[in-house]
């Protein structure tokens, strides 16, 4: 497994390889459902990569840059024990040097939900996803389905400029008792962990309610934030049923629906989805 932390030395590095790549982007501290996607890319690919950068830009000025998990030596450990070949460990000021001043930006997607939340979020999400892609140039990347508005951004601009990607969208992996794994679980105390298994019971009590027949999202959404605010640790951002590529929101349930929920239990912040079919 190769460690490389310049762009210089990725290049050529890339150059060299003649087989499919795959490319699996992380910020690191690394848990079951990012090792799913790298399990999934190994399987596909001849040549597989992984990122391991916390990106500066898709983090607001009260967020949590600085207190962002981290643990890069566990994290190089599990890479070469799941035969990756390359790992791209790259400082900030490798990938934003002085005078950096490009970003890219989607309009409507962005604005709304996770971007209604966290302003400039999506245009940190979408200059450093072109970057790699730009890098890489990846034959095939994997994204993990809890981060559904996430996906929807990096198809879009995929598509929009005709990057020629390959995307593919991994199901969530999720603890024992339900809790998708994030690496921000790693925040929360033993009270905290206890109230957010709420998040996922709502979601699927959604998703039976639907497949006994209710198909109108007001009732269903209801439903759902009765159960997560049974608990008064819990406070909803948001609760909504959409079209996971356009974000439209759904007054009945309509084809390729999910349920997205965005939970603040102190400072802080998770996000979960489920699909409604």
């Amino acid at each position: 497994m190769k460690i490389i932390n310049k762009i210089s030395e990725l290049q050529y590095e890339l150059n060299k390889n003649k087989n499919s790549l795959g490319l699996v982007p992380t910020m690191g501290k690394l848990h079951n459902g990012h090792r799913a996607l790298i399990y999934k890319a190994r399987e596909d690919n001849d040549f597989l990569a992984v990122s391991l950068f916390v990106n500066p830009s898709q983090f607001g000025s009260n967020e949590d840059f600085s207190k962002y998990p981290k643990d890069i030596k566990i994290d190089l450990e599990i890479l070469k024990s799941d035969n990756v070949d390359l790992v791209f460990t790259p400082d900030i000021e490798e990938i934003y040097p002085h005078n950096f001043s490009t970003k890219v930006v989607i309009e409507g997607l962005t604005q709304i939900y996770e971007g209604k939340y966290r302003p400039g979020h999506f245009d940190g999400v979408s200059t450093i996803v072109t970057k790699l892609f730009a890098l890489f140039k990846p034959n095939k990347a994997y994204f993990g389905a809890k981060d559904a508005q996430q996906c929807a951004v990096v198809k879009r601009l995929n598509k929009d400029l005709n990057l020629g990607v390959e995307v593919f969208i991994c199901p969530t992996i999720r603890d024992k008792d339900g809790l998708a794994l994030s690496s921000r679980n790693s925040y929360l105390n033993i009270k905290q962990r206890y109230a957010a298994v709420l998040i996922s019971e709502g979601l699927f009590k959604a998703l039976e309610l639907f497949q006994l027949g209710e198909n109108n999202v007001s009732l269903l959404c209801r439903k759902t934030r009765s159960v997560i605010e049974s608990n008064s640790l819990l406070e909803i951002d948001y609760i909504d049923i959409v079209n996971r590529d356009t974000f439209q929101k759904y007054i009945n349930v309509g084809s390729n629906s999910i349920m997205i929920v965005a939970v603040r239990i102190g400072d802080i912040r998770l996000i979960d989805n489920i699909e409604i079919r």
